[in-house]
């Protein structure tokens, strides 16, 4: 594990805030010299605490008005590898979240749709056919109240 001290902390903040700032940008807003800013994110990368850089889409202005959460159950493990669950529903383009979980479902998905109807149709005919799927259960998404990835 790599240490991470406070200004590193600020760096990420501003970083998870708004990852396209470069480093002379992320070291005016937390008061460092441009170079030692460069450096300091050089480092987290190489140590790979960041991972990357992802531009976020609005999903809305896109035409996806319905983001589902499913909870899905195998129903035959034995004859199913979790593998072949996961390479399958990894290729459905509309899934953008696949988290292999404990409890009463084996997995928890994130699912966009451009409404009810697109989501009905994903549903049936995409994620319903993949190898072993057993029990889904579907919650709609409400609003958006936060989001981030670490507390920093």
């Amino acid at each position: 594990m790599i240490d991470i001290d406070d200004t590193d902390r600020a760096i990420l903040r501003a970083l998870q805030k708004d990852g396209g700032l470069n480093a002379k940008e992320v070291g005016e807003a937390i008061g460092l010299s441009q170079p030692a800013t460069w450096r300091r994110i050089k480092r987290l990368e190489e140590a790979k605490v960041i991972r990357g850089r992802s531009v976020l889409l609005d999903r809305s202005k896109l035409g996806f008005e319905v983001v589902v959460y499913l909870g899905v159950k195998l129903a035959t493990r034995g004859r199913v590898s979790l593998e072949d669950f996961e390479r399958a529903v990894a290729a459905i383009p509309e899934v953008q979240l696949v988290q292999h979980v404990l409890g009463v479902y084996d997995y928890r998905l994130k699912v966009v749709a451009r409404d009810l109807a697109d989501f009905e149709r994903i549903l049936r005919r995409r994620i319903m056919t993949l190898p072993g799927v057993g029990d889904v259960e579907s919650n709609v998404l409400l609003s958006d109240e936060k989001l981030t990835s670490v507390p920093i």
